[in-house]
C-alpha cells in the first residue's frame, strides 16, 4: 500500500471515529431506561456501510480505547473504565461485532433494501445481544428486565436510524471515494 493510499485509509478511519464521538454527544436521557437515546446507532451503521470490515472494526476499537483512557467520548461526554464496565458496557463489544458483520454482509454495490435488512436484522440484534448479556451479568437483572430497561425502548428508533444510515450511505460513499475515483481517472488520461 503506497503512502497516499495509507493516508486515505487513516483519514477515513479517523473521520468515522470522530463522527461516532460527535454522535455520542447527542443524547436524550430516558428516566425509565438504563441507556439514553443517542445518534450512536446511526454512526455505527454508517461506519459499517462506508468502510471495509477491518477499517470499520478499527474505528470502533479506537473509539473504545479513547474512552477507556478517560477521554469524554462515550454517551453524553462520559469516559473511563468505570463507564466501559458499567451496565451499558456490553454495547461496546456489540459495536465491534456489528460493524464487522454489517460490513462483511452489505455487498459490493449499494442497495438500500440490503443495507436496511443487514443493519436492522443483523446489526441491531448483535449489538443488543452483547448489551443484554453484559447488563444481566453486571446488574443481576433478569433477561426480561434487562431487555425492557436496556433494549426495548430503543428498538423502533434504532431501526429507523438503520434505514437513515442506508439512505445517507450512498452520497457519503461517493464523497469518501471521490479521491480514488479522480486518481484512477487521471492515471487513465496520462
Amino acid at each position: 500500500m503506497n503512502l497516499s493510499k495509507q493516508t486515505l485509509v487513516i483519514t477515513k478511519i479517523t473521520l468515522m471515529t470522530a463522527f461516532l464521538v460527535a454522535a455520542s454527544y447527542l443524547v436524550i436521557p430516558l428516566p425509565f431506561a438504563v441507556a439514553a437515546i443517542s445518534v450512536q446507532t446511526l454512526a455505527i451503521n454508517l461506519i459499517a456501510l462506508l468502510l471495509p470490515p477491518v477499517q470499520a472494526g478499527l474505528s470502533i476499537v479506537i473509539y473504545i480505547l479513547l474512552g477507556a483512557v478517560g477521554l469524554p467520548v462515550f454517551n453524553g461526554g462520559n469516559g473511563g473504565i468505570g463507564y466501559l464496565l458499567g451496565p451499558t458496557g456490553g454495547f461496546f463489544a456489540g459495536f465491534i461485532a456489528a460493524v464487522v458483520l454489517i460490513s462483511l454482509l452489505k455487498g459490493k454495490k449499494y442497495s438500500l433494501v440490503r443495507y436496511s435488512i443487514v443493519t436492522v436484522f443483523i446489526g441491531i440484534p448483535v449489538m443488543y445481544m452483547f448489551a443484554l448479556c453484559w447488563m444481566v451479568y453486571v446488574t443481576g437483572m433478569s433477561v426480561r428486565d434487562a431487555f425492557l430497561a436496556g433494549c426495548a425502548p430503543f428498538l423502533l428508533g434504532d431501526a429507523a436510524k438503520c434505514v437513515v444510515a442506508g439512505i445517507v450511505a450512498k452520497p457519503l460513499f461517493k464523497v469518501m471515494n471521490q479521491y480514488e475515483e479522480n486518481r484512477v481517472l487521471s492515471e487513465k488520461t496520462i
